[in-house]
């Protein structure tokens, strides 16, 4: 299993973000999380389109879009045109989920859901062989920098056994206060692809990168 950290530009600095993003992308961070919100879904807004296409040019790191907005569907072709590799959409914020991942897909990006903290794992059960992704939510969405919520854990040790059991080579990544303490205890979990905010971007990013990369090579090294 390949495991991989995605710094979330969100607790990038905002005037200063095509270094960010090159910063932990020379360091060896391989995705790229970039938030996107509507201040409907959640509270908050953050960027767009334009924002998306403005560092497109900074790196050639994968896209990780988190749509963190109502009924994604209506962006998803604007999503690709910015510079998307891979959009995530929330389960709940989806009235028709199935035809929104397929939407997804038609247009050549690889398709993500995520779930809120209290949403059990098993409402994807009839569209997980569609999915390149899923997104294990251990805060609730819309603000950076909150605690971890313990029972996110559980949730991904569930869904790796949905996914091994039905054979799928199913991507897990997990979002929200998550940092070089409990890192390891995901990955054993079963999460193999992590959100990383503040964690990163409080100090040396390009050092906290390299911090996260250990851990990832420590537990690859256990097989």
């Amino acid at each position: 299993m390949k495991y991989i950290l995605a710094p979330s530009i969100l607790a990038a600095d905002f005037g200063n973000l095509k270094r960010d993003v090159e910063t932990v992308a020379r360091a060896g961070a391989e995705y790229i999380h970039i938030d996107v919100m509507d201040g409907m879904f959640v509270p908050s807004i953050s960027f767009g389109m334009p924002v998306i296409s403005s560092i497109r040019s900074c790196t050639d790191k994968v896209f990780d879009v988190h749509m963190m907005v109502e009924e994604p569907g209506r962006y998803a072709e604007a999503m690709k045109k910015a510079g998307a590799d891979l959009l995530c959409v929330h389960q709940e914020a989806c009235v028709h989920l199935d035809r929104t991942i397929q939407q997804i897909k038609d247009l050549g990006m690889k398709a993500a859901v995520a779930l809120n903290p209290a949403t059990p794992v098993q409402t994807l059960s009839c569209v997980l062989e569609q999915l390149d992704m899923v997104l294990v939510m251990s805060v609730n969405p819309g603000f950076g920098g909150q605690k971890f919520i313990p029972y996110a854990t559980e949730k991904v040790r569930t869904l790796r056994a949905m996914a091994d059991e039905r054979g799928l080579d199913l991507d897990i990544q997990v979002d929200g206060g998550v940092g070089l303490d409990n890192a390891g205890q995901l990955l054993n979990a079963g999460a193999n692809i992590l959100v990383a905010g503040s964690a990163v971007y409080r100090g040396d990013a390009a050092a906290n990168v390299r911090e996260f990369l250990k851990v990832f090579e420590e537990r690859a090294g256990k097989g």
